[in-house]
């Protein structure tokens, strides 16, 4: 059954996109229908109202932000060539030709073939517009993805919870018990872990921003952005962010090492933050998520089945921790643990316990028969 699952998925998963989206956005949004419901309001009605505000939230979030991304996306583009030709500058220096011998080299190979790569880039660009425009493929996804995305979450929000009692009426009632704790553990870890990681990365792309825009780093609102988003996946948006703004940094700002080694000291205090402060407040313990883990599960479904992957990542990986730990308390709590946790004697223990208690039949037997002879 497993298999069969697996496969479909990997076969349909560029078909599966807006409908895997849509469970996800429906398993966000029922909370707060079921609130509004308990306030009074018709579930028809409050599912409308909150598909309606939650797409015209995003959609203006894309419309505001889309522009600049492209824009400091373009100078970025633009000023690439000046960052290199700016620390070739620097690793020529003869005062300074350990720095030369270190990365001098690559980095004259690397503007060697920037125009290589543009020319590479410009064709690829115009081939690949042209296919969009031939073959309709991502067309189809986005239009997927803006039109069947909220219709599916629509349905699914006003039919969430007759959906769970469908599915829990399939569960043999001697089993209710026990599925219904672990589903309830599922749901508890998905959600603590999307809720907390969400507004941990909101809060540390506001800091990574704000910090990178003080300290007058070029890009440093578009980086800090980028570095934020990105901590969803643990410690892949702090280092990304690290790399790219010290070598920006030590572009623009060389010699001046004080404001080069800032960079560095936001990011390190930003992920001191992350792990000590936000992460224990925002995720909490009982999430029981280890950051490698959501690592190895984002990385290997979204190699698996791409996006798709990266939006079932977590809550596969959710369930299989849930279902291991439940898994290994009943392994504790069977009499096989048990028999393979009892104490073994030694073997010269046991040869000793074994002479010991021949020596007494011995002398038991001599006492009975001297019993007998009286």
């Amino acid at each position: 059954m497993l298999a069969a699952v697996i496969a479909v998925v990997a076969l349909l998963r560029e078909v599966l996109l807006p409908f895997v989206a849509g469970m996800v956005l429906a398993y966000l949004l029922d909370p707060v229908a079921n609130r509004i419901e308990r306030l009074g309001m018709n579930r028809l009605v409050a599912t409308l109202v909150i598909i309606v505000v939650v797409s015209t939230a995003i959609a203006l979030l894309i419309a505001l932000i889309v522009p600049i991304i492209i824009g400091e996306l373009a100078y970025f583009i633009e000023s690439f060539p000046q960052y290199l030709r700016r620390l070739q500058s620097l690793t020529t220096d003869p005062t300074r030709p350990w720095l030369s011998k270190l990365v001098g080299e690559g980095l004259s190979e690397a503007e060697r073939s920037l125009g290589e790569l543009t020319t590479l880039v410009s064709s690829w660009l115009g081939t690949f517009l042209r296919s969009i425009w031939s073959g309709g493929r991502a067309l189809l996804s986005i239009f997927s993805l803006a039109v069947v995305t909220p219709i599916v979450a629509f349905y699914l929000v006003y039919d969430w919870n007759r959906m769970i009692a469908a599915i829990d009426n399939w569960v043999p009632p001697a089993r209710r018990d026990t599925v219904r704790a672990l589903a309830r553990e599922v749901d508890d870890t998905i959600s603590g872990f999307v809720r907390g990681q969400s507004a941990l990365c909101l809060v540390l792309a506001v800091y990574y921003a704000l910090a990178l825009w003080l300290i007058g780093l070029k890009h440093g609102l578009a980086i800090g952005f980028a570095a934020g988003l990105i901590s969803f996946i643990p410690y892949l948006g702090s280092l990304s962010g690290l790399v790219i703004s010290t070598c920006v940094a030590i572009a623009q700002f060389w010699p001046d090492w004080t404001w080069i080694l800032l960079v560095p000291a936001i990011f390190f205090v930003g992920q001191f933050m992350a792990d000590y402060v936000l992460a224990p407040y925002l995720v909490g313990r009982r999430v029981h998520l280890s950051p490698v883990w959501v690592m190895f599960a984002l990385f290997a479904f979204g190699y698996l089945f791409g996006f798709v992957g990266l939006l079932i990542a977590v809550p596969l990986a959710a369930a299989i921790g849930v279902l291991m730990r439940f898994a290994l308390r009943q392994y504790y709590a069977s009499p096989l643990y048990a028999a393979a946790a009892a104490p073994t004697m030694p073997l010269r223990e046991m040869d000793a316990s074994a002479s010991t208690s021949d020596s007494g039949d011995k002398r038991t037997r001599a006492s009975q028969q001297t019993t007998r002879m009286g």
